[in-house]
């Protein structure tokens, strides 16, 4: 089945409290729970077509209430500043004391539903004041048996700036670490910025990038066996795949140690990189993950496309330079580190990347990925305290997400509160992602891009065609990204027919499953060009049967 994705943030998606206070507190802003992500809520998601559910912000992580204000990011701090690998963030339970159990619970929940669970692993960088209080007995801490007097040791969990006190370029008070650690963005120095990472520490995989890069891996090193120990127990709790944080900041050797390892007794587990480089995409997939992000590429280009940067044809490019793995890389045009399709930042409304969106979701077998609001056209333009306006749904402030809050109507998931624009907006990405799930032709069958072939009447530019085929469904997808209706003309090559080994129907029905409709008779034959009309910033999923 080709997997999409539901990314949620659990601390804003249950959130009802409507204040929005800049810089405000947990009890003035409110904060989502767990047993807030009910069988309701996860049935609704479902029925979006969705088949994982993405919980970003499980593991704990350092906030202004537990840890120094000052060496976390904002009052709710960054879900990607571990505090501990082995609990869960205590913001998000109904009970303190039981916040493990309630995590469990909505593990339960999530499989009854019929959906896969995603969470957040972050291998390379923890928050400066970690300390793990939850680990299970036995186990060593990170950090616990090393040398802070050496720089690098992969002996050590962490680097090291001997004789340095920590010392950012920015007031810090009463904080204090000596020597200071090396920072998690790989900034080598004990005076970071505020535009580093400067809230978390660099975990050390036996890389000694001041030594130039020199890799010591024999003996393996203690962070590989502690990571280790950390993956099989979050896959003993029932966890499906892990979406892993900055991937390509961790060396492949590890990932080629580790993910085999982790495959012995969970076998299933499935490993998302956000890997940013093309040039080491190969390597990641070949150590055993299952997906990569596909950022630089399909999600650059679609983006530029909606926004008039870039012509479509120049779409095919992109799924070509990535052919021989393209069934492992994760399409998506949101995710909590991209600016909302609906802001001032992208293209100001939801729909108008519609067409990139039936892009992302059918062009390929490969999984897509949506952000929870980006459905209802979630603008993600608050200013929220840490997070300024910055076209973002923010990770470190407590927030009450204005188009969520409209979805889940405090808790009944029936969009009641939702206005027309986005009914209408969520209709479509319900229509578009179940075809995406359930249509074989779009989750299992071959595709055939059409573009090359295009003549009069087709407007490489504003315009993507391509064929979804399998043995028993045909699907001709057209899309347009002019702000202009347009009528369409289609034609369908000789090598086509070859390639998919489809028989020419000289007398077709082509019914768009979009819109439901019931659809018009065409010609399906090689060279007969096929006229479709277009509104503006749409596009059309046709059903092809004999007539």
């Amino acid at each position: 089945m080709k997997p999409i994705i539901y990314q949620l943030f659990p601390r804003t998606f249950t959130n009802y409290n409507e204040t929005r206070k800049p810089n405000g507190t947990k009890e003035e802003n409110g904060c989502g729970k767990f047993a807030d992500i009910t069988p309701k809520a996860l049935k609704a998601i479902q029925d979006l077509g969705i088949t994982h559910v993405w919980y970003t912000g499980v593991i704990r992580h350092a906030t202004a209430e537990y840890n120094t204000p000052s060496i976390v990011k904002g009052k709710a701090g960054s879900p990607y500043a571990i505090t501990d690998y082995y609990d869960v963030d205590p913001d998000l339970a109904t009970d303190v004391n039981k916040r493990m159990a309630e995590f469990e619970s909505l593990i339960k929940r999530t499989h009854k539903q019929g959906l896969k669970v995603v969470i957040d692993f972050v291998p390379n960088h923890v928050a400066r004041e970690y300390k793990s209080v939850c680990k299970p007995k036995g186990l060593e801490d990170l950090g616990e048996g090393d040398h802070p007097e050496w720089a690098f040791s992969p002996l050590n969990n962490f680097y090291y700036l001997p004789g340095e006190k920590f010392a950012p370029s920015f007031d810090i008070g009463d904080y204090e670490e000596f020597p200071a650690k090396v920072t998690g963005n790989d900034c080598f120095t004990a005076h970071p910025s505020r535009d580093d990472w400067y809230e978390t520490v660099k975990l050390n995989y036996g890389v000694f990038y001041q030594g130039g890069g020199e890799k010591q891996f024999d003996p393996i090193p203690s962070t590989w066996y502690k990571m280790m120990s950390i993956l099989s127990f979050w896959a003993r709790k029932g966890v499906d795949a892990f979406r892993v944080d900055m991937a390509e900041m961790v060396p492949v050797e590890f990932w080629q140690w580790v993910i085999p390892n982790i495959h012995k007794y969970f076998a299933d587990v499935e490993f998302i990189g956000e890997v940013y480089n093309p040039l080491l995409y190969r390597d990641f997939i070949g150590a055993g993950f299952t997906y990569l992000y596909d950022k630089v590429g399909m999600y650059d280009y679609l983006r530029g496309v909606t926004t008039k940067a870039w012509a479509a044809e120049g779409i095919t490019g992109h799924w070509q330079t990535v052919d021989d793995i393209k069934d492992h890389m994760l399409y998506f045009l949101e995710n909590h580190d991209e600016q909302r399709i609906a802001s001032g930042f992208f293209c100001g409304r939801g729909s108008n990347a519609e067409p990139a969106m039936i892009v992302a979701a059918t062009l390929g077998r490969n999984p897509v990925l949506i952000w929870a609001g980006q459905e209802v056209g979630e603008k993600g333009m608050d200013l929220e305290g840490f997070s300024g306006i910055d076209g973002r749904t923010t990770i470190f402030d407590y927030w009450g997400v204005k188009a969520l809050q409209a979805w889940t109507n405090h808790g009944q998931f029936d969009g009641k509160m939702l206005n027309a624009d986005q009914k209408s907006l969520r209709t479509f990405y319900q229509r578009l992602l179940t075809i995406a799930r359930d249509h074989s032709a779009v989750n299992s069958g071959l595709m055939y891009d059409l573009e090359y072939a295009q003549g009069e009447g087709f407007d490489r530019h504003e315009q993507y065609a391509y064929i979804r085929k399998s043995e028993d469904e045909l699907l001709l997808i057209v899309v347009n990204f002019d702000d202009k209706e347009k009528e369409v003309s289609v034609r369908i090559p000789d090598d086509a027919f070859h390639y998919l080994q489809q028989e020419p129907l000289a007398k077709a029905k082509a019914a768009d499953l979009l819109t439901g409709g019931k659809g018009k008779t065409i010609a399906f034959v090689p060279n007969q060009p096929i006229t479709i009309t277009l509104p503006a910033w749409k596009g059309a999923i046709l059903q092809i049967t004999s007539a």
